[in-house]
């Protein structure tokens, strides 16, 4: 089982990854446009929606507290004081590189773990259900969410950005 919490870890950052290659296209529409990228920190789908900034800082969060969680080990800590899409850049960079140090072996037992957290109230999960339950879900939700946000102003990303590579072969 520890395998796969650290196989699915990587899945998490991956998808780090590919929202930062997003952020990038990002840059890259708003020069060929003629405005600052910063504009789109603010973006949002709905009025009541967190804004971009806020839904890369959730990603970010999700994949490094869900390790954390799930490892025992303490994770980096962000102040979400990021302005700029470079800050956010760099506080992914951050998390992927906390996440590069995990190992296998540092998930042993991670579906026995009891989870909680002050906004539950008291109650409490097990590891292996807050993953699947709360963390996997959470993490696409914000992913899904900031790609939504750069879509809809306009940035050429599409589902191969969201992706990114696969692990495909040609058949042996």
């Amino acid at each position: 089982m520890r395998a796969m919490y650290y196989q699915i870890i990587n899945q998490m950052k991956k998808g780090l990854g590919q929202i930062d290659h997003c952020l990038t296209k990002a840059t890259t529409y708003a020069q060929t446009r003629g405005f600052d990228v910063n504009v789109l920190m603010t973006s949002r789908l709905a009025p009541d929606q967190f804004a971009l900034v806020r839904q890369v800082q959730m990603a970010c969060d999700t994949a490094k507290m869900a390790s954390a969680r799930l490892t025992g080990k303490d994770a980096p800590k962000h102040e979400d004081s990021e302005k700029t899409i470079d800050e956010l850049k760099a506080r992914i960079a951050s998390v992927v590189a906390w996440l590069d140090q995990l190992t296998p072996e540092d998930f042993v037992g991670a579906g026995e773990r009891v989870v909680t957290q002050p906004r539950w109230e008291g109650k409490v999960m097990s590891g292996a259900d807050y993953f699947v339950e709360h963390a996997l879900p959470n993490f696409y939700f914000h992913m899904t969410t900031t790609y939504a946000i750069l879509r809809n102003n306009g940035v050429d990303v599409g589902k191969r950005n969201f992706l990114g590579a696969l692990s495909q072969r040609s058949p042996a």
